[in-house]
């Protein structure tokens, strides 16, 4: 068995389109969305839920108005300034400034504080035309997505396994984060997505760093390659001196938007199409 990621620099250059078109010629696999702060891949493959699970996030402390003596101990020790007076005069914790560190239970002189774990996030496994589908969604501010992350791919590899799947294909997340990382760590292959524009680029460049401190194979794809011709041969060139492969070059086409208004990829929307025919050229190769 497999594992394929698919990732880029940045967000906009098209990864989950293209993941989403890998996904419906793929054999055999099992889908991951790894992009938990915006899972999107749900969109097009209109998933219908099979399993529902509550993940815990950072710990989130509160304060008991009743035990609580005003003493403002809490408060002086507080370094993410989270700790405020109320309209009533009491103290409370601002929930988006609060670290979780769980210093102010710990200082309370009458235990007037107590922490839970953050249940505002949640992961699916999914029935999908084109196959299982694990996927996420976090609360907005919510922390911890690299051990969603790790907790999505654990269960994916789980169900590959039991189907003797022969790939996962993971729609990853943008940029160099801690999803990025969790992301990264045990894959078999990367394939890198690449808009036209400096930033595109320089992201890029950031991103092959870190996939290169890993020792894993990363092979790049060009999507919307002649919106900058000027950028695109840069792109090239950048990808020549580093040994990575490059795959294919997509241009930009409105049949990849209509596409996913008609919730289809762009091989199902328009499979004779030359976009189609690279990214099945693509899959092969990846999959070989």
């Amino acid at each position: 068995m497999k594992e394929i990621t698919i990732l880029s620099g940045k967000g906009g250059t098209g990864k989950t389109s293209i993941t989403a078109a890998i996904a419906s010629v793929a054999q055999n696999a099992v889908f991951c969305d790894n992009d938990v702060d915006a899972a999107d891949l749900h969109l097009i493959l209109q998933p219908k839920i099979r399993e529902e699970h509550t993940f815990l996030s950072a710990w989130i402390a509160t304060i008991n108005d009743e035990e609580c003596t005003n003493c403002e101990v809490c408060k002086d020790y507080c370094r993410f300034d989270a700790i405020h007076d109320n309209a009533e005069g009491n103290l409370e914790i601002n929930p988006f400034q609060c670290e979780g560190c769980r210093l102010c239970e710990r200082v309370c002189p009458v235990q007037a504080i107590s922490s839970e774990r953050s249940s505002n996030n949640f992961w699916y496994v999914s029935e999908t035309r084109l196959g299982i589908l694990v996927h996420a969604k976090m609360g907005p501010g919510e922390e911890n997505s690299g051990k969603l992350v790790t907790q999505v791919r654990k269960r994916s590899k789980e169900l590959a396994k039991e189907k003797s799947a022969q790939f996962i294909i993971n729609d990853g997340p943008p940029g160099i984060g801690c999803a990025t990382i969790s992301s990264i760590t045990g894959t078999d292959k990367i394939l890198l997505v690449i808009e036209p524009s400096k930033s595109g680029l320089h992201d890029a460049e950031r991103l092959v760093e870190l996939i290169h401190s890993f020792k894993i194979p990363v092979f790049a794809l060009i999507n919307k390659y002649d919106i900058n011709s000027e950028v695109a041969l840069e792109i090239e060139t950048y990808l020549k001196n580093n040994n990575i492969p490059l795959l294919g070059r997509i241009p930009f086409d409105k049949k990849m938007v209509e596409a996913m208004i008609d919730n289809q990829t762009i091989v199902e929307y328009n499979p004779d199409s030359e976009i189609a025919k690279t990214i099945k050229e693509i899959c092969n190769t990846l999959t070989s």
